[in-house]
């Protein structure tokens, strides 16, 4: 996986930089596992605005993810790899043993023709999911289940990962990107290695068009809005906006929001690491 590097002919390509797709396999996705997305434009049910800076963008099609890989005793077959535009990550195509295909976020590394399997008794290896209970220490893993049959919720995104650093009883402890510890079941289940496209955050758009492309408007800063707009609006002349806070009123940039009595916290062992 490269970073592409354009000639500056023009100021959008001087600082543009995005993948060079070099692992995609397919031009196409899988229909039968297409479902459509509908652009809200940051409207609810009503046609409120609930979000601010959302808009247009291009259409795009959701492809459906397996993240349960609860399909066991039955492997698959890596058919292609493609690239998803709701995600960060590329997706892979595999089909299984009895003809079903499924889309699952493809692991680093994984070939196109390489078999995978999951459930309990599996090998530890490449692309693989099984329970943390089978796992050695010390491996790298993605997908990761927060409830047993609940479906990957931790390290999903491109080039993440969590290492399994310890077993303590009915309980597995991960190092989790976010230099956050903390305790899961070992009946939880997770993908042996790192999720692919690690490069992702070396890509610069180049310009401004291209969050557009997104569905990203242009996004306002606070102090630049009146009074009524936002807390830190208003003043004489280029005002720097008092305490940094949203635009609800809570305060930002070391405030802690997260709820005390949250029930996960009896799992989390090292909160994550303050930038």
């Amino acid at each position: 996986m490269a970073i592409r590097k354009f000639k500056p002919t023009t100021p959008g390509q001087r600082n543009k930089a995005i993948s060079a797709f070099d692992e995609i396999t397919a031009k196409k996705p899988y229909k039968p596992l297409l479902e459509r997305i509908k652009s809200t434009g940051g409207r609810n049910n009503t046609g409120q605005m609930t979000v601010r800076y959302i808009g247009g963008g291009h259409r795009k099609m959701y492809r459906i993810i397996d993240f349960l890989r609860d399909k066991d005793n039955c492997s698959a077959t890596v058919r292609t790899i493609e690239y998803d535009p709701n995600r960060t990550a590329r997706i892979a195509l595999v089909e299984y043993e009895d003809g079903v295909k499924k889309y699952i976020i493809a692991p680093a590394g994984i070939k196109v023709g390489q078999v995978i399997a999951s459930g309990s008794g599996v090998a530890p290896e490449l692309g693989n999911a099984l329970p943390l209970g089978e796992i050695p220490v010390g491996t790298l893993v993605h997908n990761i289940e927060l409830r047993p049959g609940q479906g990957a919720a931790m390290a999903r995104s491109a080039g993440a990962f969590a290492q399994l650093a310890a077993r303590e009883g009915n309980y597995a402890i991960l190092r989790l990107p976010s230099g956050e510890t903390r305790m899961v079941l070992v009946s939880c289940r997770a993908t042996v290695g790192t999720v692919s496209n690690a490069d992702h955050n070396l890509e610069s758009s180049g310009k401004a068009g291209r969050n557009r492309w997104k569905g990203r408007r242009p996004h306002n800063r606070g102090v630049v809005m009146n009074p009524h707009d936002h807390p830190m609006g208003g003043g004489e002349g280029r005002a720097s906006g008092g305490h940094p806070r949203s635009r609800k009123g809570l305060p930002a940039k070391g405030y802690k929001t997260r709820n005390p009595k949250a029930t996960s916290n009896r799992f989390i062992i090292e909160r994550r690491k303050k930038k």
